[in-house]
């Protein structure tokens, strides 16, 4: 077809539709790179891998607490640039799992590759797209869910079959049993199609198998791996019976109908499809590892790009540090989800920190900040800062806390059961990073500051570390000896509040809580009178506490 070659490379009307497909695949992918996604995300489906995953031998799961506390769902929405739905999935698995076995020179190996080979990164991409429809979420049920099992009374299945065959046959000699085959063609009718339910059970997954073998097959060329080499063969050698799972799909061609119908006909006969389901489901139990194997693999390689692309992306990023000296310490680090987000630094140091500062000063923010650098330097090895540096640590949070009115409970009762996790995770000797947000803001002042004190004085030893914001300036006074004491602070100018979101060393030595009620226009007898309260109580609520 020379008449292909020589079509302007431009003009699709000359182009086949195959071709054409392929270049405009080729157009997407070239130009999505670095670009965040602009699709609905089906987390129960996403998360599905993960939360059927055996991670207990990891050095930690991030809890659904601390997911919810960073805003989880929204940073892998930004994080993710995979284009298939097992890499998606592999994706968000490995965000929320610490494992300091994980070794990262596979991905970042991969990554360079696909930095300077911009033609064999797109291949693969496109490869990695034949598993992109919704249909891909459930092929890890194939090595994570129990197979259907055959009935007992199964027996029956292949009886029906050699004796339907036998009457057909018999009847050339016997026409009288032409009523028996019409009778058990009757039966068999009724066993095929109650059979098709159990197709229907797979038919979202096992086609998807078909494609994965497809896959990686095409990218083990370029990508070898030897363990998934055999794991390909021992599948490969299954194809023809996961074929029947397949969706059937009628031709629209008269041609294409006669040819379905002798097909449909001939199973119902033989009572095909049963025994090659069952045979078939079997078979694909004993090769779990082999499916999890090709599906892994492809995870990381399709993980790698979304971080490749995402790294390209980032003004500022840094691969962190990890370090059993330095606990923690960065340079310029930000909140990947905050437009021209203010960038602080730490210097780091054996004390735990205590935050002050006024409301939307940034200190909640800046917690969520650490959070994020934490996971992900050790998650995916990629810090939003200019510089990360950490020791290898879990992660817990208390940052935000609501009533739960499902279980009746208040809200300080869940900030109760939230403080106690960690009481008792700081009793274990691995490294902890505990990230707190005005604790015990649920109760009154005094007991709000005496427990404050206690708790933090409790999980600051040992070998963990705190980062608790607060508004109770007389938590400063009370940990000043075992807290480094930071704070964010605001100005007032021309009626106006500034907030320059930097991490200071230091107390806050301001209070314009009252300035901004009276710059949003508050009657001045409530402002004075708040004023004048605020002289006389300041003087008798540390001294209180300190007898």
């Amino acid at each position: 077809m020379k008449w292909i070659t020589s079509a302007p490379i431009n003009d699709e009307k000359y182009m086949p539709k195959k071709g054409i497909i392929k270049k405009r695949s080729y157009t997407k992918i070239k130009e999505g790179w670095g670009k965040i996604k602009l699709e609905n995300f089906n987390f129960q489906l996403i998360k599905s891998y993960f939360k059927n995953s055996d991670n207990s031998a990891s050095f930690q799961v991030v809890s659904d607490r601390t997911i919810n506390d960073i805003d989880f769902e929204e940073l892998f929405m930004f994080v993710d640039r995979t284009n298939s739905k097992i890499g998606q999935q592999y994706l968000y698995s490995r965000l929320l799992t610490i494992d300091l076995n994980y070794d990262f020179s596979e991905q970042e190996r991969l990554i360079e590759f696909f930095r300077q080979d911009e033609e064999g990164r797109i291949r693969i991409q496109q490869q990695l797209s034949r598993l992109s429809k919704h249909e891909a979420y459930y092929l890890s049920s194939l090595f994570q869910s129990e197979y259907m099992k055959k009935p007992k009374w199964f027996w029956i299945i292949p009886t029906l079959s050699i004796l339907t065959v036998l009457s057909l046959a018999l009847t050339l000699f016997f026409p009288k049993l032409l009523f028996a085959f019409v009778l058990l063609v009757v039966i068999n009718l009724f066993f095929h199609y109650s059979n098709k339910k159990n197709i229907y059970i797979y038919t979202d997954s096992v086609p998807q198998l078909l494609l994965l073998i497809k896959t990686a097959k095409e990218i083990l060329k370029t990508h070898p791996d030897g363990s998934v080499s055999e794991s390909l063969k021992s599948l490969e050698a299954q194809k023809r019976g996961m074929a029947i799972f397949s969706i059937e799909s009628k031709s629209d061609s008269d041609i294409g109908i006669i040819i379905w119908s002798v097909l449909e006909y001939l199973k119902i006969v033989l009572l095909i499809e049963p025994i090659i389901v069952f045979r078939t489901l079997k078979k694909l139990e004993d090769k779990r590892n082999d499916i999890s194997n090709l599906f892994k693999y492809i995870g990381r390689i399709d993980a790698s790009i979304s971080i490749a692309s995402l790294r390209s992306s980032l003004n500022n990023f840094c691969k962190p540090e990890v370090s059993e000296e330095q606990i923690l310490s960065f340079d310029g680090i930000y909140h990947p989800l905050i437009a021209n987000c203010v960038a602080n630094t730490f210097g780091g140091g054996k004390k735990s920190i205590l935050l002050t500062g006024s409301n939307m000063s940034g200190k909640t923010t800046f917690i969520r900040t650490v959070a994020i650098n934490v996971l992900c330097a050790q998650t995916i090895n990629t810090c939003f800062a200019e510089k990360f540096a950490l020791k290898p640590m879990q992660l817990y949070s208390a940052i935000r806390i609501t009533d739960d009115l499902m279980s009746d409970k208040s809200y300080y009762f869940e900030e109760v059961l939230a403080i106690k996790q960690m009481i008792d995770e700081s009793r274990r000797d691995s490294y902890k990073l505990f990230l707190l947000d005005e604790i015990f803001k649920g109760t009154n002042t005094v007991e709000r500051i005496a427990a404050g004190k206690a708790v933090l004085s409790y999980i600051g030893r040992g070998n963990n570390l705190v980062f608790v914001s607060t508004h109770d300036i007389e938590l400063t006074e009370l940990l000043k000896d075992t807290y480094e004491l930071y704070h964010f602070t605001e100005t007032v100018e021309n009626s106006s509040i500034l907030f320059d979101y930097k991490l200071k060393r230091g107390s806050l030595a301001t209070r314009n809580a009252i300035r901004i009620l009276e710059l949003n226009g508050y009657p001045k007898e409530v402002t004075n009178e708040a004023k004048e309260i605020s002289r006389k109580l300041l003087p008798l609520t540390t001294p209180s506490l300190t007898n």
